[in-house]
């Protein structure tokens, strides 16, 4: 599904595992973009990803949250709701 979302322009430079790997452990951790792990991709490439699989199209539910429902993670999809709440 994200594969599928991505907007032909160029190679990646990062593999598409990692960078999802990494917006689990933000969801997860609930820690800082700056603070990921050395591990996964730069924090700013990370987020950018972030803010593309949450940004709502057309009042559906967002790319992430439907990634994660068809992985039947609904302990994310509860904290990714909790961090995207406006404050």
């Amino acid at each position: 599904m994200l594969e599928a979302a991505r907007r032909r322009t160029r190679p990646r430079k990062h593999d598409l595992y990692d960078v999802f790997c990494a917006v689990l452990y933000f969801i997860g951790s609930g820690a800082a973009w700056r603070s990921l792990p050395a591990d996964f991709p730069p924090w700013r490439t990370v987020h950018e990803y972030f803010t593309q699989w949450t940004t709502a199209r057309g009042g559906q539910t967002t790319l992430l949250e439907q990634v994660l429902r068809e992985l039947g993670r609904s302990e994310d999809i509860e904290k990714l709701r909790v961090l995207m709440t406006p404050r």
